[in-house]
């Protein structure tokens, strides 16, 4: 929740849960001008293997639904605290339940307990496809991916995990040589971590 400088707040989740979700396929949300309650539900968010309701922090009036995550709902994946925020309030009650609701320190141990019990990895893009190439030299792996990236579409997402040492060079000099966009990386152990987005 985001308190605003006109006194409304807008709502969204944290990247925690689409992480957990798997990409987002359907939002549905209610309707523009409904009294909410704190705790009820401001709609559902849908992937293939979760479906769960949006609980509002705090009690209002709401006044504007995000159209943008309805029609394309992997956008709450991508940009859960920017583009894809889910609704706009007028609280009625905010100095009372502003009481009730974690400040960051405090969500920080629970967060963490739930991203090492679901196993996330949160990235700056969400993959679509995801290639695990553990064992295999970086010139045999790009092969693939560029026989995954022909498939795919323009700005779809591929997770690619990879144990050889040079990976990082050889992504780097590919995402040139390519025109493909190298979103975000990282090394974790022995194994390396790359999001690439098609752009051409």
């Amino acid at each position: 929740m985001r308190v605003e400088e006109d006194g409304e707040v807008t709502i969204g989740v944290t990247s925690v849960l689409p992480a957990i979700a798997g990409k987002l396929t359907l939002a549905r949300l209610k309707a523009v001008g409904m009294d909410i309650q704190r705790g009820q539900s401001l709609g559902t968010l849908e992937s293939q293997s979760f479906v769960g309701p949006i609980p509002s922090p705090v009690s209002g009036t709401l006044v504007k639904t995000n159209g943008l995550v309805v029609d394309k709902p992997r956008i709450i994946n991508d940009a859960p605290y920017e583009e894809g925020w889910i609704a706009r309030l007028r609280p009625s009650q905010v100095k009372l339940e502003r009481i009730l609701l974690s400040k960051s320190g405090e969500s920080k141990i629970p967060l963490r307990q739930k991203i090492a019990e679901f196993h996330v990895r949160c990235f700056k893009a969400f993959p679509d496809h995801e290639m695990s190439e553990i064992g295999t030299e970086c010139s045999a792996v790009l092969i693939r991916l560029n026989e995954l990236v022909a498939t795919m579409s323009v700005g779809e997402v591929v997770h690619l995990v990879s144990d050889d040492p040079t990976a990082y060079v050889e992504m780097v000099v590919w995402s040139e040589r390519m025109n493909q966009s190298l979103v975000d990386w990282r090394k974790e152990g022995n194994l390396f971590h790359f999001i690439v987005r098609k752009v051409s």
